[in-house]
């Protein structure tokens, strides 16, 4: 399909989106993979497998508090760090290749479901996994973009790819597919995060860096949808509003790489646009998720960018984000812990949800169609 024919259709989708009203996505319900136990596994087991996060540490035991909530259920994924933020320390989760090997065997160790072990080795500014540490050279996006070649890229991606697999990190969130429509975008273009303005550009790079990833058995999350390339702010720091500035195009990435089927992951972003949803920004929107499930036909695990941004948590309560992002269809929340520090997010965040669902405010069958998403994908990190 032709870029301007897509587009069309795009924009004939957002007008029509505008016009219904808000409709909750459900998914498509996957059969339960060898990995789950059937519809009598506990609810509170189910909700654990939704929520992932961060962590202060550079080793782990049974005292530690990551170590304990992964042994009772409370979470099923975990996300490294190099540095802590809020305490403004360059020491958090990563010293050197050795160590890190250890702290992931650790934190597997007392899961009795793999986990997601997650980093955001992007390469050039966004990289946890530095030269410093003793790990190798990475370039940026924008850079391998600017050469266009899949071979290059690939060559960069292994790399990657054979690290992460060596030390037991099991899913990247990379590539980033966002346009570089705006080269002064503080969070994107000047952190050189994406390929190209070209979306031609982007999938072809972005699909050699999955396929690198794939070939050592690392799930990627393509991000952030429905794009982030196009805003002139930061949705670290505050409320992002891209009404003015994003377009159809930025979509495209995404359709391309569902339609190739090389899509493990996909993560939302904290952005507003009134022409998708006049009321909420993309994480909690179910007509923006509407566009990824119904139009583009994505029957996988949407996780969310860090629930923890400003974005999110500057302007709206615990119980209310945690309610709109799984009514709009997000099947992992993300808390990160490194733009604030909760080491009981963990847990609150879980009995918010269970709590919503018995109050019937979160439907069942909801957490269930999560659960089977996130099996399913986890059911690949055993073979």
């Amino acid at each position: 399909m032709r870029a301007t024919t897509f587009r069309h259709k795009c924009e004939e989708l957002i007008r029509l989106a505008f016009l219904c009203s808000v409709i909750a996505v459900f998914g498509v319900m996957i059969p339960f993979s060898s990995l789950a136990d059937g519809p009598e596994t506990d609810i509170e087991a189910k909700i654990g497998q939704m929520l992932m996060v961060g962590f202060r540490g550079l080793k782990a035991d049974e005292g530690s508090p990551v170590i304990r909530d992964i042994a009772a259920g409370k979470i099923g994924g975990v996300i490294l760090f190099d540095r802590d933020v809020p305490s403004s320390s360059p020491v958090r989760n990563i010293k050197s290749p050795s160590q890190v090997k250890k702290l992931v065997d650790a934190l597997q160790g007392a899961s009795s479901i793999p986990l997601f072990v997650a980093i955001d080795q992007e390469g050039g500014r966004v990289c946890r996994l530095k030269e410093q540490f003793g790990f190798p050279p990475s370039v940026s996006a924008q850079h391998l973009g600017s050469l266009d070649s899949v071979e290059m890229t690939k060559r960069y991606a292994d790399a990657t790819a054979e690290t992460l697999a060596g030390l037991g990190i099991n899913l990247n969130f990379a590539p980033v597919v966002d346009l570089n429509t705006n080269p002064e975008n503080p969070v994107i273009g000047k952190l050189e995060r994406s390929f190209s303005a070209d979306p031609a550009v982007v999938v072809r790079q972005a699909i050699a860096v999955i396929n690198s990833l794939h070939s050592r058995g690392i799930l990627s999350a393509i991000k952030h949808f429905p794009g982030h390339g196009s805003s002139t702010t930061d949705s670290h720091e505050g409320f992002v509003d891209i009404t003015e500035t994003w377009s159809a195009e930025e979509l495209i990435p995404y359709d391309k790489i569902v339609k190739a089927g090389k899509c493990d992951m996909i993560m939302t972003a904290h952005v507003f646009n009134r022409h998708l949803d006049p009321q909420w920004p993309a994480t909690l929107s179910p007509k923006v998720m509407h566009i990824l499930r119904d139009y583009m036909g994505y029957e996988g695990v949407v996780i969310s960018d860090d629930m923890q941004m400003k974005a999110i948590r500057g302007v709206y309560g615990l119980e209310t984000t945690i309610k709109r992002a799984l009514l709009a269809g997000v099947d992992i929340l993300v808390f990160a812990n490194n733009s604030v520090f909760e080491e009981d997010i963990a847990s609150r965040a879980g009995a918010i949800l269970e709590s919503l669902v018995h109050e019937g405010k979160i439907p069942a069958a909801r957490i269930d169609a999560s659960y089977r998403r996130i099996m399913a994908l986890k059911e690949r990190l055993r073979r």
